[in-house]
């Protein structure tokens, strides 16, 4: 059988045709060049980068309100939705910050560029270069996301941090995030506090046993429990990386910077949060730890930001789906 250059022409045509329509909106580095007169990854550096060097806290806020987001129906900026049943006002999000660091960049993006850049992309390019304020480094992230319409409180189940290592495993996998992955985005606890009350438990009564979880280093307990005395009714902050924080161990603390020493922690056992330590203690996550203690810092540091970016992928509107916000707070009226 015989087919015409004409036929096969048109074949090659609609292929492409179809392969347009599917690539259509889809995430990539330097979306908005096309669509601004201006250079909007510099604008929100501009803005962020100084921001960090004032107020440190602004890294793990901007970092934990990213994966709170992704986790929740997908990086669509729905957390910044106000109500009074929106995502914010569920019990694991009341106490995220940075939602006023995000309306100053966003504002500023929406005096250069009306209309065009998502509130979603704004936390994704935000926090990174946040982390890239912190030593973190510099990682490029592909954008075009749009943002979601609904946003409830009662969609909102994030993993806690006394979960096991299986189901938060089975959790990130659900989202598409390799347990590998997992370990090295949970290496953004590198940075930034817990609060005494999600750690008293392993203090004073791990599992109702009374006492403290022994797979915490005594030195680390006797100095968590100076910070978090069992009586006190104040919820005191701790950092999460302990690095050069205890009664014993002498060094420059690094809970301000992003690199790698909250896995040269977690190995002896001075994992503060319970999932922290348990991911350098179960099998399915060891090495990874391991591996990510003993070599170079920037190693870890492009694990991290790959990690990173795929978090930012996860379940992402684009093309005609969902809309872009004027404000970050609200949805667009009608």
């Amino acid at each position: 059988m015989k087919v015409s250059a004409a036929a096969v022409a048109l074949a090659f045509a609609l292929v492409l045709a179809n392969f347009a329509d599917q690539s259509h909106g889809a995430l990539q580095e330097g979306f908005y060049k096309r669509k601004c007169n201006v250079d909007v990854e510099k604008i929100i550096s501009d803005i962020i980068t100084p921001l960090v060097g004032q107020k440190p806290w602004i890294t793990p806020a901007l970092l934990r309100m990213q994966f709170h987001d992704c986790f929740v129906n997908g990086c669509d900026a729905s957390i910044l939705l106000d109500g009074s049943s929106s995502e914010k006002t569920a019990i694991p999000n009341r106490s995220v910050r940075g939602y006023d660091v995000i309306d100053l960049v966003k504002a500023a993006i929406e005096k250069s560029c009306p209309g065009v850049v998502s509130c979603a992309d704004v936390v994704v390019m935000a926090t990174r270069d946040a982390v890239a304020a912190s030593k973190g480094g510099y990682y490029s992230v592909p954008t075009g996301r749009r943002d979601g319409m609904v946003s409830l409180a009662e969609n909102v189940n994030l993993p806690g941090p006394s979960i096991s290592v299986e189901n938060s495993a089975a959790i990130f996998n659900s989202k598409g995030i390799s347990a590998e992955d997992m370990v090295h985005l949970l290496g953004g606890h590198t940075v930034g506090v817990a609060h005494c009350s999600f750690i008293k438990n392993r203090l004073y009564n791990f599992n109702n046993t009374g006492s403290t979880d022994l797979t915490m280093q005594t030195e680390l307990a006797v100095f968590l429990k100076l910070k978090c005395p069992h009586t006190s009714t104040v919820d005191n902050t701790v950092d999460l990386d302990q690095g050069g924080n205890s009664l014993v161990i002498v060094g420059e603390p690094t809970s301000e910077i992003v690199d790698n020493s909250f896995y040269k922690q977690i190995v002896i056992r001075r994992g503060v949060l319970g999932i922290d330590q348990a991911l350098a203690l179960n099998k399915l996550t060891k090495d990874t730890v391991n591996k990510a203690a003993i070599s170079t810092n920037d190693y870890f540091l492009t694990k991290f930001q790959q990690a990173m970016v795929k978090l930012g992928a996860v379940e992402v509107l684009t093309g005609t789906q969902g809309e872009i916000r004027k404000s970050c707070r609200a949805i667009n009226k009608s």
